[in-house]
């Protein structure tokens, strides 16, 4: 047998081999298609991604803890600001949100 007969039969044998895996792997996606649908997919994509995410923000907040710390804090502060000022003296005058009778008067006047 010549060299081109053999190479030509090894390249064919190569062939289908590549042809038989490509067909498993099409009837592998389609066993895969019937089991999951589009939107079971989409949704585990989805929480990988979310779970990857939560993971990253975890590591994050290990490695920077004292910058949590004083985020947390500054939070704290800014919700807690008014009774903190009160306790200190510097508490904000009390507004009226309602207006004197005089002044509704004056308004509906000028609006007459």
């Amino acid at each position: 047998m010549n060299t081109r007969r053999a190479r030509m039969i090894a390249d064919r044998h190569l062939r289908d081999s590549a042809r038989a895996l490509v067909e498993a792997d099409i009837e592998h996606l389609k066993a895969d298609f019937t089991h999951k649908s589009l939107a079971e997919r989409a949704m585990d994509r989805v929480m990988d991604g979310a779970t990857d995410l939560y993971e990253e923000a975890v590591d994050m907040a290990e490695d920077n803890r004292g910058a949590l710390a004083a985020l947390v804090a500054a939070v704290v502060v800014w919700f807690a600001r008014n009774p903190i000022l009160e306790l200190l003296g510097f508490a904000p005058e009390e507004r009226d949100d309602e207006d004197s009778d005089e002044e509704q008067e004056h308004r509906t006047a000028e609006i007459r």
